[in-house]
């Protein structure tokens, strides 16, 4: 419970629940990807609980909302500038630590000051590429 005091937060154990399950969490889950892992330890937890939880670490900066699967917002407690890999068949996310050097010129953005960006590459994980061989084998 230690570390999480300065996220300036009552410390349910609903809330640790969370916060336990995100740290070091590379899977990029969804508010009803935690509430799904988390029902069983705590049958009574509603899935708001789970989003308002996620809200507010979002809003004190612990966690980022990603906004790359159109059907659900997906969470990343990796606040750190990196970018994305994502799987267009099964939506799997993995996190690029590779920095890449880019840059706007005036014309391009004008009346802006760039904070930074984030880029997504999209592509067919080895998975689905291996399930995909397999559905075609034995058609």
């Amino acid at each position: 419970m230690m570390k999480y005091k300065d996220i300036g937060v009552k410390l349910t154990p609903q809330r640790l629940a969370i916060l336990d399950y995100l740290e070091g969490n590379t899977s990029h889950p969804s508010a009803e990807d935690v509430y799904r892992v988390l029902l069983d330890k705590f049958p009574t937890m509603s899935l708001a609980t789970v989003y308002n939880t996620l809200d507010t670490l979002r809003l004190k900066g612990r966690i980022i909302a990603l906004s790359i699967d159109p059907e659900k917002k997906r969470f990343d407690p990796n606040t750190k500038p990196h970018n994305h890999l994502i799987c267009i068949k099964c939506k799997k996310v993995v996190d690029v630590d590779k920095t890449f050097s880019l840059g706007l010129t005036d014309d391009e953005a004008p009346d802006f000051e760039i904070m930074g960006h984030h880029i997504e590459f999209y592509g067919i994980c080895s998975s689905c590429k291996t399930e995909e061989h397999i559905r075609k084998s034995t058609a």
